[in-house]
């Protein structure tokens, strides 16, 4: 597996961090009780607690319960403490199958659900049970403020992590040992993988899909989810256009909007003034202290976002791609690409097609309780 890595400050600020992937020096991970080959279904636990982010549980659950609709591929439980049904953001119930501290056997999928309030995973309860079953577990997933539960448990002590954009200034404070990345949607270190919570959790779900059952699988799910397959998980959690500073002048505001609904335009800085009825000068302070960078980058920055959408979901040539992001040709933007993004367009888009992760993984099985599948039956496609 190829890796792009840009390893430096503690926080990972910089674009570069948006395809940043993880060491998969030890992919090959023992798992308790799993045999090379095992055709049984993959047991899932995911843990939840008063609290719990509704969708950061049931989005992942669904992106699973999908992909058995093609096979008896994995089975469910929701582990809580002490087996209490608990109360979700929503304010609505979700029931226990069993009690967090009775989770006993191999895991297949071991995953922590994230709450708005990230103080929630510090508890004891929660904690001591992460590091008892976390052994146990093929691969352990948090989705959102989950990777507080991994933090304080000791499992990504040196490992880079995701969480929610909110919060990833916390997890740096609170766990300096821990390599935060607060861009990613989600990242795979080693056998522990962490998301940015919410639909990231779905994201990385249909990842883990891939790996297990194969694209085709992954596309599938996807299809009938009605999600998109291709956000990678290095992708960032922002476009260019929720990254940008709030801007309080109106005409700059036109001036923005200008750029991002027409990347391909006359952007230069004296076309920019003339349809603000600025002066040069004028137009560049006002970019500097508003924008935060200046007029030529913030242009660059969106072409270069536009090219990255058509890369991921589209099969258009690099010369097609160029024009339409408003570079004047593929050398100009392999060049952008390099010096923003550090890969060429080419590796971006082989990186970035489908889930962007690969666990080699696919020869292990899980061992799990023999209790029946619970389905509900699905329609036939019209």
């Amino acid at each position: 597996m190829s890796e792009f890595l840009r390893m430096g400050t503690r926080t990972l600020g910089s674009r570069s961090s948006v395809i940043a992937r993880c060491s998969a020096a030890d992919e090959n991970v023992p798992v308790a009780g799993q045999t090379s080959g095992s055709t049984s279904p993959r047991r899932v636990v995911v843990v939840a607690y008063d609290g719990v982010r509704f969708l950061d549980v049931v989005g992942p659950l669904e992106a699973f319960t999908v992909a058995n609709e093609q096979g008896e591929h994995y089975t469910h439980q929701v582990a809580t403490p002490g087996g209490r049904d608990i109360r979700t953001t929503t304010g609505n119930r979700l029931g226990a199958d069993l009690a967090l501290e009775d989770v006993q056997g191999a895991v297949d999928t071991f995953l922590v659900a994230g709450s708005p309030n990230w103080s929630l995973l510090l508890a004891k309860e929660i904690v001591s049970n992460v590091a008892r079953i976390a052994p146990l577990s093929r691969r352990i997933v948090s989705v959102c403020t989950g990777t507080f539960a991994l933090a304080a448990a000791g499992l990504i002590d040196g490992r880079r992590a995701s969480t929610h954009w909110r919060h990833a200034g916390a997890l740096a404070r609170e766990f300096p040992l821990v390599i935060v990345d607060p861009e990613a949607l989600f990242v795979r270190d080693g056998n522990v993988f962490t998301s940015a919570g919410i639909s990231a959790g779905t994201d990385l779900a249909l990842a883990l899909v891939e790996d297990d059952l194969g694209a085709d699988a992954a596309r599938a799910a996807a299809k009938v989810l009605v999600v998109f397959l291709q956000r990678p998980g290095g992708q960032s959690q922002f476009s260019e256009w929720t990254k940008a500073r709030s801007v309080r002048h109106e005409a700059l505001r036109s001036v923005l909007d200008s750029v991002a609904l027409d990347p391909a335009g006359d952007h230069s800085l004296q076309a920019l003034a003339e349809r603000a009825n600025f002066s040069v000068r004028h137009l560049a302070r006002l970019f500097d202290e508003q924008v935060g960078m200046s007029a030529a980058t913030y242009v660059e920055h969106v072409r270069i976002e536009t090219a990255r959408a058509m890369l991921e979901t589209g099969d258009e040539g690099l010369a097609v791609i160029a024009q339409r992001a408003g570079f004047r040709s593929t050398e100009t933007l392999r060049r952008a690409f390099l010096r923003v993004l550090g890969v060429s367009p080419g590796v971006y888009r082989a990186q970035f097609r489908t889930t962007g992760i690969k666990l080699h993984d696919r020869d292990a099985g899980a061992v799990v309780d023999p209790e029946p599948f619970y389905r509900v039956p699905v329609s036939p496609p019209a």
